[in-house]
């Protein structure tokens, strides 16, 4: 029997949405401040996924948990954006961008109206009538066409309180997503908060024979949740149930796709995590597997898992989207890269919190990253650890010398480096220890005078629902360059 481990996708992809179209599956997840946002990865069996393409090109703000809907053969996604200081928005809006077709084009956003929620879950009642349902847990319909709205939000499922002694971050209901099964749809939400201490987040689950309710809460909620720090996953939760490959009839597998924080390792964000779900003789889901940190017995014709491959990257091209996305951006921020004996950055702001870094997602307890960098007049260019900007850490140089950085502030400690336009950079974080390298061309290694633990670069700190991510970073006026890119697992 083939099994898997956990995470199916390793690296900061909260939320995830997932639909089942024919014989494969699609997922998304939230994408917060990255553009391109909203990756779209595919699979056949949900435990290997391919990434394919990214349905969002332009962010309007801060890209919050979707859904991803079929009808009557078009496809939809419903994106909840909230304001930060790059968008004009003013509270959190709730569009949709919509395709003949998973793998695109999607279209640009569109404003359904609704303001003050988010976690849209699409459904089709009894009636074929469409509606989304909201955190809250609300409910407004839609048009026909999937594209407007008629009325107003309202209040239609008070969720499940769980028992107040339990260890939490808030209750926040939240995360709807809903399905139809026999006579009976099902409400699946997430309550107990996103972050915060690691027994919060859980999925729990309703049901009523009309979209319309009355809900009924599962007898046994919640059906998944960390119970004690120890556990190998944290803050489980915010989840979607599908059928598994080999499913024919509603009585055979489904499989649970949420997300979690790693025991210690927090810095990497929520990853995702699939497990199997059994249907219980009074047809109630129960989630079968209490320690999602071993092997699992996989769905029906997987193929084994192999480790992720170290990138080699040369930048000879650049898809924005599969690998690398610009953090916060503003409107053409791609408009600042050009690809000519490797990766041309225009610079943007005045130190690495405001310049947009190119950051990519890594799930590696341990890895190495190190890049080569030219920089012309006027600017300033390196390679970081980049959590958002407040929280940061890595160095740069100006052609005079070179910078570092720390907790998301330049350091006052003067690194005795060359005068260079040119050197080769190297970072490694060996289980949040932080040791960096630097040469020029030609010379040999010279290990960085400082070294940083960044264990504490996560939620908790900041109170920012990213990971720990590499970045390069460009500021001032003209261009840096970037060549021959590595990343390495030190497993």
């Amino acid at each position: 029997m083939t099994t898997f481990t956990n995470p199916i996708l390793p690296g900061d992809r909260p939320d995830p949405a997932v639909i089942k179209v024919g014989d494969e599956y699609w997922l998304t997840y939230s994408s917060f401040e990255a553009a391109p946002g909203l990756p779209l990865f595919r699979s056949t069996d949900l435990v290997t996924w391919t990434y394919e393409t990214s349905a969002l090109q332009n962010p309007v703000g801060t890209t919050f948990a979707v859904d991803i809907a079929e009808h009557d053969g078009r496809f939809f996604i419903y994106i909840p954006f909230i304001p930060t200081p790059w968008s004009t928005l003013t509270d959190a809006s709730i569009f949709v961008i919509h395709a003949d077709a998973m793998a695109g084009p999607w279209s640009e956003p569109i404003d359904l109206g609704i303001r003050g929620a988010i976690d849209p879950g699409h459904v089709v009642g009894e009636d074929g009538t469409r509606y989304l349902f909201t955190n809250g847990v609300r409910r407004i319909q839609l048009a026909d066409d999937g594209l407007s709205t008629v009325g107003d939000l309202e209040k239609v499922y008070d969720g499940w309180r769980y028992p107040d002694e339990w260890i939490t971050e808030a209750y926040a209901l939240e995360g709807p997503k809903l399905f139809r099964r026999g006579p009976w749809f099902y409400l699946v939400s997430a309550v107990g908060g996103t972050a915060g201490p690691p027994t919060g987040h859980m999925v729990i689950v309703a049901r009523s024979r009309s979209v319309h309710g009355p809900w009924e809460n599962h007898p046994r909620n919640p059906i998944a949740r960390t119970e004690d720090a120890s556990e190998a996953w944290w803050s489980r939760g915010h989840a979607t149930l599908v059928p598994g490959p080999a499913a024919r009839t509603a009585d055979d597998e489904w499989w649970m796709i949420s997300h979690g924080y790693e025991n210690g390792y927090r810095t990497l964000g929520r990853q995702i995590l699939l497990e199997p779900i059994r249907w219980g003789e009074d047809g109630w889901p129960e989630a079968v597997v209490r320690d999602l940190g071993k092997p699992i017995d996989a769905p029906v014709g997987a193929v084994a898992q192999t480790p992720a491959a170290d990138i080699d990257d040369d930048f000879s091209q650049l898809e924005l989207g599969k690998r690398w996305t610009f953090h916060a951006p503003g409107r053409g921020e791609a408009e600042r890269i050009r690809v000519d004996d490797g990766l041309a950055l225009r610079g943007k702001g005045t130190s690495p919190a405001d310049t947009s870094p190119l950051a990519m997602l890594t799930g590696d307890h341990s890895y190495e990253i190190e890049v080569d960098v030219t920089v012309e007049p006027g600017v300033e260019a390196g390679m970081l650890l980049f959590f958002n900007n407040r929280l940061f850490c890595g160095m740069g140089i100006d052609g005079e010398r070179m910078l570092s950085y720390s907790g998301g502030v330049r350091t006052h400690w003067r690194e005795p480096a060359p005068t260079r336009e040119r050197m080769t950079l190297r970072i490694r974080n060996d289980e949040h220890i932080v040791t960096a390298w630097y040469r020029v061309p030609g010379g040999e290694w010279i290990r960085h005078g400082i070294r940083y633990e960044t264990s504490g670069y996560h939620v908790n700190t900041v109170g920012d629902l990213l990971s720990l991510r590499p970045a390069l970073y460009a500021t001032g006026t003209g261009e840096a360059r970037f060549r021959d890119f590595h990343h390495r697992s030190l497993r």
